[in-house]
């Protein structure tokens, strides 16, 4: 990796390796080197794409981690890992895959840092090559070691590869979602707020593999069931071509659509205001998310321009945030 004055956790400036509040988010506090004291062979990983539909997530390979004496490592056998690495996926037909592990790491420092999205603590790391690595810290562990009961929403549907087909998790709609929250959490209001930000921001920032297995549920120390931290946020359209959704069903039904939407194929904030509606999210709520959204946001072309994508992708990534935000903007009204 080259020197660099940027943290690679919160793309702060002034820092050659991680900032003190990286640190203490990620790490624990504890002094950790951003490098990794290996590398990964390429053509040795056993990495399988979706044979029907190319997502990222289907091609990303993932390691478990720890860390020990202040150095990120592959898990030990018979131990746990706390966290997980995304090194760049070992497939050929993903464009700008090398920049992969910093689109991830971007997205995610976007949704916390400017939207204040709930996300798993994460960071860049680097191989001894200089290649990059996207880590996280797992959040489905207490403090004393013990699992957190933890459940995808493919799960609680009950949908599986037998039942539902290959593309399982592609299947329904995000209303699906925001109904089978509503049925199994007592607090849903609040969680279902969170949701209606997170399925904004997926769209703002064109993450088509928005899946029913990348929104879970988490029970708290109370029994009762939460939304996870939000995690596998990225920009796929830089490496892939995608739709607007990754489910099926979409946001809402066709017969729901705006103008907007029924003429240009993309929604508009309309369409959202509807969803928040069907969904339960209150008034107040919406129409301040829906601002927020509406916004152009300084911030977003800071960390996009700290970031450690390339160049080009950097140009890349904002004209898509500009896009959407304009398809974003527009209104029946």
């Amino acid at each position: 990796m080259k020197t660099t004055n940027i943290c690679p956790g919160t793309l702060a400036t002034g820092f050659n390796t991680y900032s003190p509040s990286c640190l203490r988010k990620v790490f624990d506090g504890k002094k950790v080197s951003h490098v990794i004291d290996f590398s990964l062979n390429n053509g040795n990983e056993n990495i399988i794409a979706s044979v029907n539909r190319i997502s990222i997530s289907g091609v990303q390979e993932k390691l478990s981690a720890v860390v020990k004496k202040g150095k990120i490592t592959l898990t030990p056998e018979r131990e746990s890992g706390r966290y997980i690495i995304k090194p760049i996926p070992d497939y050929k037909h993903l464009r700008f895959k090398n920049n992969i592990p910093a689109n991830e790491h971007l997205t995610m420092q976007i949704a916390n840092q400017v939207y204040k999205i709930n996300t798993a603590d994460n960071a860049l790391a680097f191989f001894n090559d200089g290649s990059p690595a996207y880590i996280t810290k797992r959040f489905d562990y207490k403090k004393d070691g013990s699992k957190i009961k933890q459940d995808d929403f493919a799960s609680i549907a009950g949908k599986t590869e037998r039942n539902s087909g290959k593309d399982f998790k592609y299947t329904g709609s995000y209303e699906d979602i925001a109904m089978l929250l509503q049925k199994n959490v007592s607090a849903w209001q609040v969680e279902m707020t969170k949701f209606f930000s997170l399925v904004i921001f997926n769209y703002l920032f064109s993450n088509g593999d928005a899946h029913l297995k990348n929104f879970s549920l988490q029970e708290t120390i109370n029994g009762d069931y939460i939304l996870t931290p939000a995690y596998d946020l990225m920009n796929t359209s830089i490496h892939i071509d995608d739709e607007d959704f990754a489910l099926q069903g979409g946001l809402i039904p066709t017969s729901e659509y705006s103008n907007v939407y029924s003429s240009s194929k993309h929604p508009c904030k309309d369409d959202f205001i509807t969803f928040g509606n069907r969904i339960g999210v209150l008034p107040k709520k919406l129409n301040s998310i829906i601002e927020m959204f509406s916004t152009e946001q300084a911030k977003v072309y800071e960390l996009i321009e700290n970031s450690f994508l390339e160049d080009k992708v950097k140009r890349m990534y904002k004209q898509s945030y500009q896009e959407r935000l304009h398809r974003f903007q527009r209104s029946d009204k």
